[in-house]
């Protein structure tokens, strides 16, 4: 098979398993309504458990928009390979004649975007509940980069426990430290956007394109090894 007939194999089979993902999810809609009232519900209790000042509130509104993002995503990560192990679809997934990468990218593309529907609709609550003034063009790309790198090792965490019977104890407690310097460079990041942090601190936007890279690389060549497992 020539070099131009794999990628259109690889591209083929990558938009058919997004397409199966999104379509049960549709069916579903396990995903995203339970990580949209997830994100809500946490936005709207920390506004009323933490006595924000308008002169804090920029500093501390950061950590509490990533915790919402990351709990949320993490009710995300724990129902895309757990439900396919249930219904036996993930052994006939791995049996097909397609690359265990496919698998793993079609999982963390489609977990992105279940992520950024829980985004799309926080961040309007999340800047009317905090007051905060949002420069929406890094926000934006702050969201993105960080989503990736935190779906990318979702994902491969989420194939590795999905076999285990504490895999929901299991999940947050493999992913967080693993998470650590993409949500701590998201914060930082974060704040920048929302000019808590001048924009020369320290080039978070970069560290968090190479925690991308990374975790991206490192993941795709890993998740072989794990789903074998």
């Amino acid at each position: 098979m020539s070099r131009s007939d794999r990628r259109a194999t690889f591209l083929a089979s990558l938009l058919t398993l997004i397409g199966r993902d999104l379509v049960v999810e549709y069916r579903t809609r396990e995903i995203m309504s339970g990580g949209v009232t997830f994100a809500l519900l946490v936005l709207v209790v920390f506004n009323f458990a933490i006595d924000l000042r308008v002169e804090t509130a920029a500093d501390v509104a950061p950590g509490i928009l990533w915790v919402c993002f990351a709990f949320a995503g993490m009710l995300g990560f724990g129902r895309s390979f757990s439900t396919d192990r249930d219904r036996g679809t993930l052994d006939g997934l791995l049996i097909a004649p397609v690359e265990r990468g496919v698998i793993y990218l079609a999982r963390v593309i489609t977990n992105t975007l279940f992520m950024a529907v829980v985004e799309v609709v926080s961040l309007p609550v999340f800047v009317a509940l905090y007051d905060v003034d949002l420069d929406w063009g890094p926000m934006l790309v702050v969201v993105v980069l960080g989503t990736i790198g935190f779906s990318a090792t979702g994902t491969l965490i989420a194939a590795l426990t999905a076999n285990t019977r504490a895999r929901e104890v299991l999940l947050p407690l493999l992913l967080l430290p693993l998470a650590v310097p993409v949500l701590i460079a998201s914060v930082k990041a974060t704040a920048t956007a929302i000019g808590a942090r001048p924009a020369e601190d320290l080039p978070w936007l970069q560290l968090l394109l190479g925690f991308d890279i990374v975790l991206v690389a490192t993941s795709f060549l890993m998740f072989e090894y794990v789903v074998e497992e």
